[in-house]
């Protein structure tokens, strides 16, 4: 039971240390969602997973869309076969990525990448704020520092972030000592995942507060939630988008 018993104490130390960034991340949204905005998630990788969190999911915001490398195939028209193991470091997808979603000014992006060095995620980060968007980063601090960046400019995903959410991994992100050297039982997915749903309940807690009804999803295996869903997707309609 190391690896749960860790595991907890890490995510203890995470919500104890992340509270502030917490709900600056979530009045970002907040405001984004009030001037008529969507949360683009983006994450490459397990890193998609937690995009998966943020967008599209049960008891999450409407109003959201996940990006990923698999776009160039699902919305730009390229082979299966571009979508290698690579992909992540290329800098010049982003562009394509960026260019493929339906993306409005008052839109507010959440990157994710546990290393943050990538070329995709830097190079979109990039783009993001040229755009003049608003950037949330959830990154681990530790790994970003001990790694030198692989995009062009030498800048990190936590260089270019509004605010930036440690998840707490650490470097090389196991946590378990292995006897005759290295580490195994990964942690970043499960921090990341914390802080992801750490964000969006703040965010609808503050629209409560504000006396606003948030636009939030029920599951679709609960009676009247297809409906319901459904109901609230039309309001988006033209700036949301549910692929595979």
């Amino acid at each position: 039971m190391s690896y749960a018993t860790q595991v907890l104490d890490l995510a203890k130390s995470v919500i104890s240390r992340q509270e502030h960034q917490v709900r600056q991340a979530a009045r970002l949204i907040v405001t984004s969602l009030r001037g008529g905005g969507v949360v683009n998630a983006f994450g490459s990788g397990h890193s998609e997973a937690i995009a998966m969190e943020i967008a599209g999911r049960a008891g999450g915001l409407v109003p959201s869309n996940r990006l990923s490398p698999r776009d160039l195939v699902l919305y730009g028209g390229q082979p299966v076969s571009v979508l290698t193991s690579e992909l992540e470091r290329d800098p010049k997808i982003a562009q394509q990525i960026y260019d493929l979603a339906p993306v409005e000014p008052q839109d507010v992006f959440v990157l994710i990448s546990s290393s943050g060095v990538n070329g995709t995620v830097v190079e979109l980060a990039r783009i993001v704020k040229e755009r003049g968007h608003t950037l949330i980063a959830l990154t681990s601090v530790e790994h970003s520092g001990a790694m030198p960046s692989r995009h062009p400019s030498g800048r990190k995903l936590l260089d270019l972030a509004d605010v930036v959410l440690d998840n707490g991994s650490p470097y090389g992100d196991a946590i378990l000592e292995l006897p005759g050297g290295g580490t195994y039982g990964a942690v970043s997915t499960v921090t990341s995942a914390l802080l992801a749903q750490m964000v969006v309940t703040t965010a609808v807690e503050e629209l409560v507060a504000l006396g606003e009804t948030p636009p939030v999803y029920l599951s679709v295996n609960v009676t009247g939630g297809d409906e319901h869903n459904k109901a609230l997707e039309s309001r988006y309609a033209g700036r949301i988008r549910r692929g595979a």
